[in-house]
């Protein structure tokens, strides 16, 4: 069973990545979910849900409860982290050109969007 640290610091690593580059969970949190964490894909969804509530993601999250795809450990701790990484990540990012953070945006998605087509 993994820390409670282990989500935190995923939190707070996606939260900068949102600061960042204004990304959030479904480009973020789920990949790190599915491949750091081992979640199964609903899983991973209905979590990273869960954390945008509210008013975001209180329905589909609601769905994805009902069906037993929610770590109710993870997803506060996940958006407590993402809260104040959110903050440091958006405060790292100013001094950046806008050049420079459209290379860097397009480069992390390019990982994330081979690791999803090519992964397990």
């Amino acid at each position: 069973m993994l820390i409670a640290s282990e989500f935190l610091i995923l939190g707070l690593v996606a939260g900068i990545f949102g600061g960042i580059f204004g990304l959030g969970g479904g480009t973020i949190l789920i990949p790190a979910l599915v491949y750091l964490f081992g979640f199964s894909q609903h899983l991973a969804q209905g979590t990273t849900l869960a954390i945008m509530i509210p008013p975001i993601g209180l329905l589909a999250a609601w769905k994805y409860y009902t069906n037993g795809y929610v770590d109710l450990q993870a997803a506060p701790l996940i958006c407590l982290g993402f809260f104040f990484g959110g903050l440091l990540g958006a405060s790292m990012i100013q001094p950046v050109s806008d050049l420079l953070l459209k290379k860097l945006f397009g480069g992390f998605l390019l990982i994330v969007a081979l690791r999803m087509m090519f992964g397990k």
